[in-house]
């Protein structure tokens, strides 16, 4: 019996046992799943699995032009046009103006003067502008108050002076409108009222 426990010096020594060999392969399977999973995750959020048509996702609460006609359309570039400005023919939209029911009063840059100005804005876009605007008109008055308090009186007091300071409150209007809502859509602020005293 004690034959049989015990193996023979040839046969210990001529026959691995495959620990190291399963050891081998375990390793290579584990780097094989995790490396696989991997690229699989990154594949996915990559886009290549997720169906993605290459076509950029339309939010349908995002405002949308509107056509003379009444008709609306969505506002999102193609792959092509991604990068450049977008220039729209501005004669295939129906403009739409809203009128900002209180002046805006503000002291002047170094002067003890003062401006009064009403507000009007033009919009080609349907009315959730509108509705953003009024959503938010607190945060768009505090601006353009600042607007209006860093302006020099003998600028305002010329034409082209007046015509920049409409560039800027269109322009801060729509980084309010952007910041809060997701979407500015503000084409050109005009003063209903201007009083610099």
């Amino acid at each position: 019996m004690a034959d049989k426990e015990k193996p023979e010096e040839g046969e210990a020594e001529g026959k691995p046992k495959g620990g190291k060999m399963k050891k081998i392969i375990m390793l290579l399977l584990v780097v094989l799943v995790v490396g696989g999973g991997g690229a699989a995750g990154g594949w996915f959020a990559a886009g290549a699995m997720g169906g993605d048509d290459g076509k950029e996702k339309v939010d349908p609460d995002r405002p949308k032009l509107v056509l003379k006609d009444g008709s609306t359309v969505d506002d999102v570039p193609s792959a092509d046009e991604k990068g450049a400005k977008k220039a729209a023919p501005t004669s295939a939209y129906k403009v739409s103006y809203h009128q900002i029911e209180q002046p805006f009063t503000s002291n002047l840059r170094n002067s003890n003067s003062f401006a009064q100005v009403s507000l009007a804005i033009s919009t080609y876009y349907d009315e959730r502008v509108v509705q953003n605007i009024q959503d938010h008109e607190i945060a768009i008055r505090s601006a353009v108050l600042m607007v209006l308090a860093e302006q020099d009186r003998m600028e305002l007091e010329t034409q082209i002076g007046k015509q920049m300071l409409q560039k800027k409150l269109a322009m801060r209007i729509n980084e309010v409108l952007q910041e809060k809502a997701g979407f500015g859509g503000i084409e050109d602020a005009y003063f209903t009222n201007f009083v610099v005293q």
